[in-house]
C-alpha cells in the first residue's frame, strides 16, 4: 500500500518501523520525530481506520485527526523538552494513546 491510500492518523509500518501518517508526505514514529515517506514506499498497513465522514459530524471527533494531530504536537514537545522531561513526556502520550484506546 503506498503513503497516498492511508488516511491521516493510520498506523503502517516502513523499513521495521511503526508509524502515524501525519500528513500527504510525512509520518511520526511511536519511538518520535518526523520523516518523509517517499511516494514510491510500499507500506504494510496496521489498524487502517475506517472513515465514514456521513456519521462524523454525529459522533464528534474522528480519531484518526486526534491521534495525527497529536503526534504532530508530540513531536514538537519532545524536540523543545530537556532529556530529563522526555521520559516523563513518553509516559503521559502512551497514557493519552491507551485512553484513545478505551
Amino acid at each position: 500500500m503506498k503513503l497516498q491510500h492511508l488516511a491521516i492518523g493510520a498506523r503502517f509500518e516502513y523499513e521495521g518501523i511503526v508509524y502515524v501518517k501525519t500528513g500527504p508526505l510525512t509520518a511520526s514514529s511511536e519511538q518520535g520525530g518526523q520523516r518523509v515517506i517517499p511516494r514510491y514506499a510500499t507500506l504494510k498497513p496496521l489498524d487502517v481506520p475506517a472513515v465514514d465522514r456521513g456519521s462524523a459530524g454525529k459522533t464528534g471527533l474522528d480519531r484518526a485527526r486526534v491521534v495525527a494531530a497529536f503526534e504532530s504536537f508530540y513531536t514538537c514537545a519532545v524536540e523543545v523538552t530537556d532529556a530529563g522531561g522526555r521520559e516523563r513526556l513518553a509516559g503521559a502520550r502512551e497514557a493519552f494513546l491507551a485512553a484513545l484506546r478505551s
